[in-house]
């Protein structure tokens, strides 16, 4: 549910890749492991923390709490196309959802309920969110959900990197394989926190954003 194939549209988004490949902030393998790294960390301490706490509350039947992250990691995005990207693939997410799990005995009212809400401008549909509520609903760990949440995040940057960064495929892979290895470190420090303990801080990637805005060469969406 977080390969690049997966019909959400990762593949219409770079994590901001395309702007730092353009300015040559990211210009080979070295420069795309160290932003790779940031990005992944930036996703484990935010959007990681809002998919386990949906999580939860989708196992605990807190529809309220689910509205209530959903509406707070919004607010928590820095730059425009961070939201454009969340509530895309949310909202995609949430649609599929409602069709995956129609017949899961009843218990796919939080898709409804949520798909409904999102409609009507009451919750924003996040993507970290729709997540949540998938993995919950399909009875897979919350360890699973925040190594599959990272695992999705860390191949949409790499994936995008083919296209417009002087790297192989041979590259990517390994790149994506020692980043991976510091994904349970990262959920066991994700696991405890709240929304209130919740970090985004690397301002360089709202920047780059806000530039990618205004940008001529444009493959991504951001």
């Amino acid at each position: 549910m977080t390969d690049s194939t997966f019909p959400v549209g990762t593949f219409s988004f770079s994590n901001g890749l395309e702007t730092a490949a353009q300015i040559h902030l990211v210009k080979d393998a070295d420069t795309l492991e160290q932003y790779t790294r940031s990005v992944a960390r930036q996703a484990a301490y935010s959007d990681g923390v809002a998919a386990l706490i949906a999580y939860r509350a989708t196992k605990s039947g807190d529809y309220d709490a689910i509205i209530e992250i959903d509406r707070g990691i919004m607010l928590f995005k820095m730059n425009d196309e961070a939201r454009l990207m969340l509530h895309r693939m949310g909202k995609k997410l949430a649609e599929l959802g409602v069709r995956l799990f129609a017949d899961t005995n009843g218990k796919d009212n939080f898709f409804n309920r949520w798909l409904k809400a999102i409609n009507a401008g009451i919750s924003p549909g996040s993507y970290p969110v729709a997540q949540g509520i998938a993995f919950a609903m399909a009875g897979i760990s919350e360890e699973n959900l925040f190594a599959s949440h990272q695992y999705g995040v860390i191949n949409m940057v790499l994936s995008a990197a083919l296209r417009c960064v002087r790297v192989s495929h041979y590259d990517t892979q390994e790149i994506l394989y020692r980043i991976s290895e510091d994904v349970p470190k990262m959920y066991e420090q994700a696991r405890v926190m709240t929304f209130r303990d919740m970090n985004s801080f690397v301002p360089e990637m709202d920047i780059l954003a806000s530039m990618h805005e205004k940008g001529n060469m444009r493959m991504f969406m951001n």
